[in-house]
């Protein structure tokens, strides 16, 4: 028969005390992580060119203050500042003594180590909150003013699939979107699928999903396209201008995509619009442009000798095929987002 747990009359569970091994764990786990915090705060703030950059909106009780001035191994300048009340501290000054902290904690008694990590993660949050605020604002910098779209205003754009011969091509009117929205028109636009990464260039910059173009492809910067639309980079005297749009980077699909100019909103014309173009979209994966018309050709004659083969792989094709109205229902239907 199981034992009964015995209940204090009282009613009130037991106090389990900690072992003293298990607290000297939690500490030592604790010290590590604080540690490598810190480290990776330098990093990021080094990357960002902003170590030396006081750290807005921080902030110390006098309580933590007077903590910090007892800890041997911060240094004489930081300790003169804590002295004199000073409440700016540069990045690297707050990681310095968030690490200081981390390690003398180890050498004090069980209720002084507590205190001090507790300081040690007020320093942590404060740096985690500066480096993300100066990181978001350096984006937005870098990404340009936000501009508040209007509803009446459609841009049109003429899509080229460059090295096709004669040209594949779509002429499309979309409302503001963001650039990983419109990245979503030209797919269903041109007739692909989604299945492989992307990436636009505009004068000179790289634009598309971070965490996607990370992802395999080494050290990749770019600016996000879910966080920039197009007003934000169209010119505002809506001059022609062109940019580059690249699909499947094994096969290497290449677009122009040139901007025509804002034409005026229709009151009953639904957007996204496919207007016109030419010529349908090649398959996926056919190998990029000159594996496509080596497909091309081989389709045509029944006597080459992989007519048959990819007859199969992918059924008829017929390279002339393009219906405007199809492609808009396309661009209105969206698509997946196969990389989420």
């Amino acid at each position: 028969m199981a034992k009964k747990k015995s209940t204090p009359r009282n009613g009130r569970p037991k106090t389990i005390k900690i072992s003293e091994a298990k607290k000297a764990k939690l500490v030592s786990q604790n010290v590590a992580h604080l540690a490598e915090f810190a480290a990776k705060a330098l990093i990021a703030a080094e990357k960002l060119g902003i170590k030396k950059k006081p750290l807005e909106h921080f902030w110390l009780a006098p309580a933590q203050r007077e903590l910090l001035l007892t800890v041997p191994e911060i240094s004489k300048p930081i300790r003169t500042k804590l002295a004199q009340d000073k409440k700016s501290f540069t990045i690297v000054e707050v990681a310095s003594m968030a690490t200081a902290l981390a390690e003398t904690s180890t050498e004090l008694g069980s209720r002084k180590n507590i205190a001090v990590l507790l300081v040690a993660k007020h320093l942590a949050d404060r740096l985690q909150e500066g480096i993300t605020h100066v990181g978001e604002a350096m984006l937005r910098e870098e990404e340009g003013p936000t501009i508040k779209a209007d509803p009446n205003t459609v841009y049109q754009f003429k899509i080229t699939l460059l090295g096709s011969k004669p040209p594949i091509w779509r002429r499309i009117q979309v409302k503001d979107c963001t650039l990983d929205k419109f990245h979503e028109h030209i797919q269903t636009a041109m007739g692909w699928t989604n299945s492989h990464l992307h990436q636009f260039h505009i004068a000179g910059k790289r634009y598309g999903n971070p965490q996607h173009l990370d992802d395999g492809f080494g050290d990749v910067e770019c600016v996000n396209s879910k966080k920039i639309k197009l007003s934000q980079f169209v010119p505002s005297d809506r001059k022609k201008f062109k940019f580059r749009y690249e699909y499947d980077f094994g096969d290497g699909w290449e677009h122009d995509v040139l901007f025509e100019g804002s034409p005026k909103k229709e009151s009953r014309q639904r957007y996204p619009l496919c207007l016109e173009g030419e010529r349908a979209c090649p398959p996926e994966d056919v190998g990029g442009i000159g594996g496509f018309y080596e497909y091309v050709e081989a389709l045509a004659d029944p006597k080459h000798e992989r007519h048959e083969e990819l007859l199969e792989w992918a059924g008829p094709f017929d390279p002339d095929s393009f219906d405007a109205e199809e492609a808009t229902q396309l661009m209105r239907d969206g698509l997946p987002d196969w990389g989420e």
